[in-house]
């Protein structure tokens, strides 16, 4: 009497089913076949009924060796197919994750990322929510958002934060603006011209890049309007309400009577950020991350 059944006995017993020979069961096993006989007759032992019927020239299952084929070979597929599940989940390929994302990130590689992720981890129930930076640095803390795509968060507290895109700065001017028929602007000619952007609670960071711009080309700007998205402070532009100082990404909004010109003397860029909690990875989190560095390597504006 075996003390426990093993997977192993099984396994031995469902080649002998299979082969009804001990010799090549044993070779198709690997193990030699004294070995192989002693542990069918311990699995016998343990079910306290034959499961063959042996004599010098052939070996036949039993009514109780039938039914416990059939139920093996159930029970070793279902495991197989949940080790596979377990591998699977490992690899970060089943589950669900919740990516979010600034509205200026989807002007880069990003919408070609999730086009990419979602072909390649089809079993992945991939979220999406737009926010600001700083609204995604809270949902990300809170465990709301598991990545977020974010612009100039900068070293955050409790975040990993890594660097993923770095833009250059456009200025964009109404068509009428004097000096849109220009290819390149420094932003000291703008000097007492009105600025449009985004309100400072949105991104900090990125709100005191775009006003120190101004400062080193010698001039505190007059913020005469702020707006959310980039699509209002283009249309806002092109009233001729003011100028903007914008990532070159919102340069690929096609937008009626409004020019994107290349900014000279700008010694910084502007950053999209990959960020998460860096007291929570998962390998679902960690595929993802694989696959958006793979995807923004290399990438500059």
């Amino acid at each position: 009497m075996i003390g426990s059944l093993e997977l192993r006995h099984l396994r031995y017993f469902i080649a002998v089913a299979e082969e009804l020979h001990f010799s090549r069961a044993a070779e198709r096993l690997h193990i030699a076949q004294p070995p192989l006989s002693q542990q069918i007759r311990k699995l016998e032992q343990y079910i306290g009924h034959p499961l063959f019927t042996r004599n010098s020239r052939t070996v036949a299952l039993t009514q109780a060796g039938e039914a416990l084929l059939e139920r093996s070979r159930y029970l070793l597929r279902r495991l197989d197919d949940d080790l596979e599940t377990v591998r699977r989940v490992g690899r970060g390929e089943i589950g669900t994750l919740t990516v979010g994302f600034i509205g200026s990130a989807m002007l880069t590689a990003l919408p070609a990322l999730i086009g990419r992720y979602r072909k390649r981890f089809t079993e992945v129930d991939l979220r999406l929510s737009e926010l600001t930076t700083s609204s995604l640095v809270n949902a990300i803390r809170q465990g709301a958002v598991d990545l977020g795509f974010l612009r100039d968060a900068g070293p955050t507290e409790g975040l990993i934060v890594e660097n993923v895109l770095a833009e250059r700065f456009v200025v964009a001017l109404a068509k009428q603006h004097p000096l849109a028929n220009r290819s390149k602007i420094s932003l000291a000619e703008l000097k007492g011209e009105p600025l449009i952007l985004f309100a400072r609670e949105l991104g900090p960071l990125a709100w005191d890049k775009t006003v120190g711009l101004c400062e080193t080309a010698g001039f505190r700007p007059t913020i005469v309007q702020d707006a959310p998205e980039w699509l209002t402070v283009l249309r806002l532009v092109s009233s001729g309400l003011g100028f903007s100082i914008a990532p070159t990404c919102v340069a690929t909004i096609q937008t009626p009577g409004v020019v994107c010109r290349e900014l000279t003397k700008c010694p910084i860029s502007t950053n999209i950020e990959l960020a998460w909690r860096s007291d929570h990875a998962t390998p679902i989190m960690e595929a993802f991350l694989a696959e958006a560095r793979k995807m923004f390597a290399g990438t500059r504006r």
